[in-house]
């Protein structure tokens, strides 16, 4: 629809020719004035010619796993809804198993011209990559920033929800609720979070559940991330007596309620389950998921300011940013048989009555 001078004046309160100078991007209007104009012209519904749209500041790619958990998307559209509004082009990058690797996507990136990349749960997080893949990038130079894994001496932004706070928390809860014996349920132990998580899980058991660190070591299985995961090693731990389970994510936490179930067993009735990540979807599940929350609106706002920076050369601290988690208390917990109370209710002081269900899978 072609613009009309004289409708965007009206609407923009100015002479028609003021409105022709803006729109031919001439000297001799006040910023404001020009505000007005370009505000007329979105109001109104008509195109800004090609001249006065905003440039883009650059292209920022964005390298996450697989998108099967929802903790990864929720994290994507922060970050991407962030960079956009910093005038940056975010180029999504989502890696699956057999599919186009880290480093593949990176070449890819730098044969784009990319300003900078924003890594969530890469190689990073792996204690068993090559890190110098990320030294290589800072020397170009390219800025990068990091989320959820830390690597001692690269020079860049880190930002991390804290594990090892996360699982305390999720033990604590637990405890508080009258269970001592409390499985660990994470993913394969050469990952930074998983680390953070077993040390943090094992320093509440041993201060908070007082068992013996020789105990700890056949309460904590480590399998791969997943439902599927999360569903066999619940199956090893309840045949060793387990009453509450911590997980490493929210979609373990649901394969160890679907392993409690297929043994006649009821969450929270005869088990306890603990989630991590408090992804989209979370409150609805039956029953309701109890859950460790990453901040990921927060992590992934300081994630972009601290890239941005770096690519308007205003070095950010090199250091890692750490994020306190939140636990969320829903209807898998509850007090443990032993502790007396009202088991099998899910109901713990203070708490709400859970939101309407959808089916965990069977």
């Amino acid at each position: 629809m072609r613009a009309r001078l004289s409708d965007i004046a009206q609407q923009a309160e100015v002479s028609e020719a003021t409105v022709s100078r803006v729109l031919n991007d001439r000297p001799g209007v006040a910023p404001e004035t020009r505000q007005a104009v370009l505000t007329a012209l979105d109001v109104l519904g008509y195109e800004r010619p090609a001249r006065l749209r905003k440039r883009s500041a650059g292209l920022v790619g964005l390298v996450v796993p697989e998108l099967d958990n929802p903790i990864f998307p929720a994290f994507a559209q922060v970050i991407e809804s962030t960079l956009a509004q910093s005038g940056f082009t975010p180029v999504l990058c989502t890696q699956t198993a057999g599919g186009v690797t880290e480093d593949e996507y990176v070449e890819m990136l730098l044969d784009r011209q990319v300003s900078g990349i924003v890594f969530v749960s890469g190689l990073h997080a792996d204690t068993a990559a090559n890190h110098d893949r990320y030294r290589a990038l800072i020397a170009r130079p390219l800025p990068v920033v990091m989320i959820n894994g830390y690597v001692p001496g690269i020079a860049a932004p880190f930002v991390s929800c804290d594990d090892g706070e996360a699982a305390e928390l999720a033990v604590a809860h637990l405890v508080a609720l009258g269970h001592r014996r409390i499985g660990l349920i994470t993913g394969p132990d050469r990952f930074v979070p998983v680390q953070r998580k077993v040390a943090g899980w094992r320093s509440a058991m041993s201060r908070l559940a007082g068992l013996p660190a020789a105990d700890l070591d056949e309460l904590a299985e480590l399998s791969l991330f997943g439902v599927e995961g999360g569903e066999a090693a619940a199956g090893r731990l309840l045949d060793r007596g387990v009453t509450g389970i911590v997980c490493g994510s929210d979609l373990m936490a649901l394969g160890a309620i679907r392993a409690a179930r297929q043994r006649g067993l009821s969450v929270p009735a005869d088990l306890s389950v603990v989630g991590y990540d408090d992804s989209p979807l979370m409150a609805f599940t039956d029953p309701p998921l109890t859950t460790m929350r990453q901040p990921v609106a927060a992590m992934a706002v300081a994630a972009v300011r601290a890239l941005v920076d770096e690519i308007n050369g205003h070095a950010a601290p090199h250091s890692e940013y750490l994020f306190r988690p939140e636990l969320v208390v829903r209807g898998s917990t509850a007090v443990a048989r032993a502790a007396g109370g009202r088991p099998g209710s899910g109901e713990v002081s203070g708490q709400r009555p859970a939101p309407p269900a959808l089916a965990v899978p069977a």
